[in-house]
C-alpha cells in the first residue's frame, strides 16, 4: 500500500510532462497572427485604467502590422478623492468624466526572439489614430436641506460646502448627456512576451502615449484643465496566436 501511494503520484508527473512536451507548439514560437486583449493602468488614470483589444498580421519575420482599440478614463493630475459622513467617496472639484475611445494602427518589430522553451520576447512598437473623447458629467449627491437632497452634476458656483456632499450618483449617470471631443492619439512601447507556447500568448507593454483634442477638457473647473494628455502606461496582455 505504502508502494502504491509512492508510484501514484509519481504516475501523474509523469503523464503531465509527457502530455507537456508532446504538445506541437511548445517551444515553437513562429505565427502568422494574434489575437490579445489587455488591461491597462496608467498615469492618467485609476486602479484600472482602461480596456484593450489588439489584431496583429505578419508581414515578415521580423514585422507586424496591428490595430486595436482601447477604452480608457482620462483623469486630471489633481483629482484628489475625499470620504463623505456617510462614509462614500467622491472626487471634489470634478465636474465631468473624460472617457477616451482610442481605434489605432500600428506597426511592431521583434527586437529579440525567444530561444525555445525559454527567455523572453522583446519587440518595439508603435501606433496612431484618432480619438473620440466622450465628455460625461460628473454627478454628486448634495444636501440642500436637513431633510432634502438633489443628484446633479457638480457645479463650484452652487456646491460651495464639501461637507453636504453625501456621495455620487450612479454608474454612467448621465452619459446621455455627453458632449464629445475628437483628437489623435500616438503611442510608442516596448512589448514583453514570456508565453511558453505558440497557440498562446501572454505579455507586458510598457510604454509613452500622447493624446491631444480640439478643444479644452473641463474635468475640474476649478484648476487648470488641458487639451493636451500625455501619460506613460504598461498594459498586460493575454491572447491567442496561429
Amino acid at each position: 500500500m505504502s508502494k502504491l501511494k509512492l508510484i501514484l503520484p509519481l504516475l501523474f508527473i509523469f503523464i503531465y510532462f509527457d502530455s507537456f512536451s508532446q504538445r506541437e507548439d511548445v517551444g515553437n514560437y513562429e505565427y502568422d497572427k494574434e489575437i490579445l486583449f489587455g488591461i491597462n493602468k496608467n498615469t492618467n488614470g485609476g486602479l484600472i485604467g482602461g480596456f484593450v483589444f489588439k489584431s496583429g498580421t505578419r508581414i515578415d519575420d521580423s514585422q507586424f502590422s496591428f490595430w486595436g482599440i482601447e477604452l480608457s478614463n482620462v483623469k486630471n493630475p489633481k483629482e484628489a478623492r475625499y470620504n463623505t459622513v456617510l462614509g462614500n467617496s467622491y472626487i471634489f472639484g470634478k465636474s465631468n468624466y473624460l472617457y477616451a475611445i482610442r481605434p489605432h494602427y500600428g506597426r511592431e518589430i521583434i527586437l529579440f526572439k525567444k530561444a525555445p522553451n525559454q527567455g523572453v520576447q522583446v519587440s518595439a512598437l508603435a501606433a496612431v489614430g484618432p480619438t473620440i473623447g466622450l465628455i460625461a458629467p460628473y454627478y454628486i449627491e448634495y444636501a440642500v436641506s436637513r431633510v432634502q437632497t438633489v443628484t446633479e452634476q457638480y457645479d463650484p458656483e452652487v456646491h460651495q460646502s464639501r461637507f453636504n456632499i453625501l456621495g455620487t450618483g450612479a454608474l454612467f449617470q448621465g452619459i446621455g448627456q455627453s458632449e464629445i471631443a475628437f483628437g489623435a492619439t500616438l503611442k510608442a512601447a516596448l512589448m514583453f512576451e514570456f508565453g511558453v507556447f505558440r497557440s498562446s500568448a501572454t505579455g507586458l507593454e510598457v510604454g509613452y502615449m500622447l493624446e491631444g483634442y480640439n478643444k479644452e477638457i473641463p474635468l475640474i473647473p476649478t484648476t487648470e484643465n488641458n487639451q493636451l494628455f500625455q501619460s506613460a502606461y504598461f498594459t498586460f496582455y493575454y491572447g491567442f496566436r496561429k
